[in-house]
């Protein structure tokens, strides 16, 4: 089949069927501020932003998704309508509208960050960290989806054709997905100035003077980005949130979370071995900590140390977490099978993160800045 035909047939959806009646999507709560005020309001947002709250680990269960108020993602069949929004970074993923109009992102294909989300994500939500929720779905059905709706929708966009080419495809049809991750955005609206998308860790280190009762909880959070190894770390993965703006776009309750959790227990992305040679600590006597064996050098994690109440903080967490319930995190995240390695089965995956809270655990005191 020569190349235009097979891009043609990647185009077109699966299968033909009238779709359902959808409702329009759900327009996405925005940040409403007077544009000079915005930088203000953003940095300062950033100072006083929280990053952690009290859980209880113990009650965790990752066997199960996120809670699900409407139900919408718990049948056999999740049914959703494509949205069309120009394709952005290196994973296949679309937007997608369900039956509510609620959007949400659908992740799919080979790729290992599918895995890396759901048990990053329900990790850190079980330590009192901030995240989006993420749903594993074992078959999804897209109505006007193509075949291969994120390639085709990338390749589009760089031919200037995806206007001409929506006219020719056809309403009606779908295509289904097998074993996606559906994610539904932490509650909230999302703080941005134009010029900044998301927030740097060295922003939020340069913060941490403005409001010092908030650096014990902020470095529990680096030091779970290093558990992690959150190396893809730039500004547009991590994100600045408030529940309930004031009328003029001011927040009392800011929240700081990361927001792309699929580069992660690697560097490789879902990978045993890399991630247990991958250190917590550069110099574990001083509690100073660095990225910069990752990829991109450490991106905008900064070197520097980890205070003891925040070390604390995060090793109390820890400890409450069960070695039945992080195999079961591996488990239902399918690691064994996204690793693809011999030995590297959900107990592996438990005795090496077993290791690293040790790691955490065995330091300190740390000394005081």
């Amino acid at each position: 089949m020569s190349a235009p035909l097979v891009f043609l047939w990647l185009l077109l959806p699966a299968r033909r069927e009238e779709p359902p009646s959808f409702p329009s999507p759900r327009p996405t709560r925005k940040w409403h501020v007077d544009a000079a005020k915005a930088r203000d309001y953003r940095n300062r947002a950033l100072k006083q932003a929280r990053t952690w709250h009290a859980t209880d680990p113990r009650s965790a269960d990752f066997s199960k998704n996120p809670a699900d108020p409407s139900g919408l993602l718990s049948t056999g069949l999740v049914e959703c309508r494509h949205l069309e929004k120009p394709a952005g970074g290196t994973s296949p993923k679309f937007d997608c509208a369900l039956a509510d109009g609620e959007v949400v992102r659908v992740k799919y294909g080979l790729t290992k960050e599918i895995h890396a989300e759901v048990a990053a994500s329900r990790f850190l939500t079980a330590l009192g960290f901030g995240a989006d929720r993420v749903y594993s779905i074992e078959r999804l059905r897209c109505y006007g989806c193509a075949r291969e709706p994120y390639y085709t929708t990338k390749t589009l966009d760089y031919v200037h054709a995806r206007d001409v080419a929506s006219k020719a495809m056809p309403d009606e049809g779908y295509t289904d997905f097998e074993r996606v991750a559906v994610e539904r955005r932490h509650d909230g609206v999302t703080i941005e100035a134009d010029d900044d998308q998301g927030w740097a860790w060295f922003e939020l280190r340069d913060a941490d003077a403005a409001v010092p009762r908030l650096r014990a909880e902020r470095d529990a959070l680096r030091l779970a980005a290093m558990l992690l190894a959150h190396w893809d770390n730039k500004a547009s993965n991590q994100r600045l949130m408030c529940a309930s703006p004031a009328a003029d776009g001011s927040c009392a309750e800011p929240i700081a979370l990361i927001q792309d959790l699929g580069s992660t227990f690697g560097p490789s992305r879902v990978d045993l071995a890399a991630w247990k040679e991958a250190p917590i600590w550069a110099d574990r006597s001083r509690c100073t900590v660095s990225m910069k064996m990752f990829p991109y050098g450490g991106g905008t994690f900064p070197d520097g140390p980890i205070s003891e109440p925040g070390r604390q903080l995060l090793a109390r967490q820890l400890a409450a977490l069960s070695d039945q319930q992080l195999t079961t995190l591996f488990t239902a995240a399918h690691f064994p099978e996204a690793d693809g390695h011999e030995g590297a089965d959900a107990n592996a995956w438990t005795q090496v993160l077993r290791a690293k809270i040790g790691e955490i655990a065995d330091a300190g005191p740390c000394p005081a800045s």
